[in-house]
């Protein structure tokens, strides 16, 4: 075989490696768990507000990631958002009396599901509902809030 024969072939080799790094680094940074499956549980909360929480955002516990937001409804009865989150098997003891809010990462950040424990005996199981939530501050609500009470501050002068 020539020289530049074999340069080729192991250039082409680094060029297919150099590849499939990028495609797994791409997999990690993007989040996606269909290549590593978990054991775990699958839990809701409503919420009367969710802001811009996406499907697959994290939910969080401590500020550790504990699962992900499977799926966003509307429940027929309540007309309330329905989150729909798994959470990874490891963290199968956390309390049925545990709170749900909708947080934000930083001013303007992504949204996601912080979780608080409670303190009851009884725990999360396959199916529970949390009962309570606090659902995401909307800045545009905050801003309006804001501007009507400096409209009445200036009026009482």
């Amino acid at each position: 075989m020539k020289q530049s024969t074999k340069f080729e072939i192991g250039v082409g080799f680094l060029v297919t490696l150099a590849v499939a790094a990028l495609l797994m680094i791409a997999l990690q940074v993007s989040n996606f768990s269909a290549l590593k499956e978990t054991p775990s549980y699958q839990i809701s909360a409503l919420f009367s507000n969710i802001g811009g929480l996406k499907v697959r955002a994290p939910v969080k516990l401590s500020g550790v990631t504990i699962g992900r937001v499977q799926s966003i409804s509307i429940d027929p009865a309540s007309f309330k958002a329905r989150v729909t989150m798994q959470i990874d098997q490891q963290y199968q003891e956390l309390s049925i009396d545990s709170s749900a809010s909708i947080l934000t990462s930083g001013l303007l950040g992504d949204q996601y599901v912080g979780i608080a424990p409670g303190g009851d005996s009884e725990y999360l199981t396959q199916g529970s509902v949390l009962e309570y939530t606090q659902s995401a501050l909307v800045l545009e609500e905050l801003i309006g809030q804001f501007l009507v009470k400096f409209a009445e501050s200036g009026e009482s002068k």
